[in-house]
């Protein structure tokens, strides 16, 4: 009777094997295509292959599909934090439901490996406690702890907890050794919490603060294993999507209202998660600065990190690209040794971003660049040239618009009383980030519709 079991698990696990495959093929071959790319796929599939696609779909419920991230980023010079001894609480929310998840730590920055004591999810209750009854311990190949190596990232077992959409999980993690934070996203408008030094608190329902944090140290991804229909959207691109300028612990960057909108569609509702891939200070075409004020913090530039973090994404059918602004203002700014960027070479990236997303049957959407006279950032951010540029590129996108759509969040943004300054209702109050009424604005602009595979 044991071996039956046995033999009939194993089957079953075969099957869910067998079954998750035969959806990544369904899922390649109904990717958004040219008539002439679906003809040639077709034929060379045959009937067999729609066959076997109709059965997969019939047979594989539910798929894993990426409910929350992070961009992983190196630290600010002079501010990194280091953990020994303690347990950090994270708090991030979802976007989109499902019956288990699996959580991604990274040490992508880190020159050493990292030792994770202990990592435990629960649903997060008021301020650093969790709920009740919804704590579950987190393993990496069936073992509690795990390292991870210098450069590298770990991705943990299923774990059973039913979670919705707009859900609020904790995410606890315990350092048992020295543990500088080298990877982390550090503009997370959430507050964070951080034991004393006395050891493992991950189970702890009500959680022991010895000071907070506005950063998420090493946490980059949550997916969930949810219905066959659903899918992921990434936001890709700058502080614009980072969240810049909204109001911290209120969910009020552009990707979460994005999200609300979503949410409060007829018919739509759970089927589709959307992934915050905004970086402060990152450009299209330059990687970070590297200077001593910011070192490697503005992270690689767009063109390189595109794949790793937005088309690598479970579940991804669609991108929103937002970026481009730094790569004008930046120059002669903030970085002060590199000459201005033309309209040509943005122009340029663009159509690589394009290409990259196509070759993954990805959609790509593509946004204008919004206005910054007037920003306080730093001294020279504006000039009458940069604003040139701006122009020549947004009249491109809109004229030659080479992505799957056009968000003009430029027109929604700017003064149209005086173009190249937000509207001051608009303003954050520095003049090149948006605040609440902003992203909320811009989050109107998108046509939903379009945000789908067809």
């Amino acid at each position: 009777m044991t071996r039956v079991l046995a033999e009939s698990g194993l089957e079953r696990r075969r099957w869910r094997m067998l079954s998750d495959l035969a959806m990544l093929r369904c899922r390649e071959l109904m990717r958004p295509r040219t008539r002439w790319q679906l003809s040639t796929l077709l034929l060379a599939a045959g009937a067999a292959a729609v066959g076997y696609c109709e059965t997969a779909t019939e047979k594989s419920a539910e798929h894993w599909v990426g409910t929350w991230t992070a961009a992983p980023q190196a630290f600010m010079p002079g501010a990194l934090e280091t953990f020994h001894n303690q347990t950090v609480r994270l708090i991030v929310h979802t976007s989109i439901g499902g019956s288990r998840i699996r959580i991604r730590i990274s040490n992508i920055h880190g020159t050493q490996a990292l030792q994770l004591g202990a990592l435990r999810v629960a649903l997060a209750g008021t301020g650093a406690d969790i709920t009740s009854g919804t704590d579950r311990a987190v393993t990496f190949s069936g073992r509690a702890g795990t390292s991870i190596g210098a450069h590298q990232e770990a991705t943990s077992d299923p774990v059973d907890l039913e979670v919705s959409a707009s859900t609020a999980l904790a995410i606890t993690m315990f350092f048992p050794r020295p543990s500088p934070a080298t990877t982390s996203h550090f503009l997370a408008l959430q507050t964070g919490y951080v034991s004393p030094k006395r050891g493992n608190f991950t189970a702890a329902l009500r959680f022991p603060v010895e000071r907070t944090l506005q950063s998420w140290p090493f946490l980059t991804g949550v997916d969930v294993l949810t219905r066959a229909d659903a899918a992921a959207l990434v936001v890709f691109g700058d502080s614009t999507v980072d969240g810049d300028g909204s109001t911290p612990n209120s969910n009020r960057r552009w990707p979460d209202l994005l999200l609300k909108r979503l949410l409060g569609e007829p018919g739509s509702r759970g089927s589709l998660g959307v992934l915050n891939e905004g970086l402060i200070g990152n450009r299209l075409l330059a990687g970070s600065p590297r200077d001593q004020e910011f070192g490697d913090a503005f992270g690689e530039a767009g063109i390189v990190r595109f794949t790793r973090d937005a088309l690598d994404q479970a579940g991804v059918v669609t991108v929103i690209v937002r970026i481009g602004g730094n790569d004008v203002a930046l120059p002669g700014a903030v970085v002060k040794a590199a000459g201005p960027v033309t309209a040509e070479s943005l122009i340029d990236g663009y159509r690589k971003l394009v290409a990259l997303a196509h070759a993954r049957g990805v959609r790509i959407i593509g946004t204008t660049i919004t206005p910054f006279e007037g920003a306080t950032m730093a001294p020279s951010l504006y000039t009458p040239e940069k604003e040139a540029v701006r122009q020549r590129v947004n009249a491109w996108l809109r004229e030659h618009n080479p992505f799957d759509g056009l968000i003009d969040i430029d027109r929604v943004l700017r003064d149209p009383d005086h173009p190249s300054r937000l509207l001051p209702a608009y303003d954050s109050g520095d003049h090149l980030h948006p605040g609440d009424m902003g992203y909320a604005a811009a989050a109107e602009a998108v046509d939903l519709s379009v945000l789908r595979a067809k």
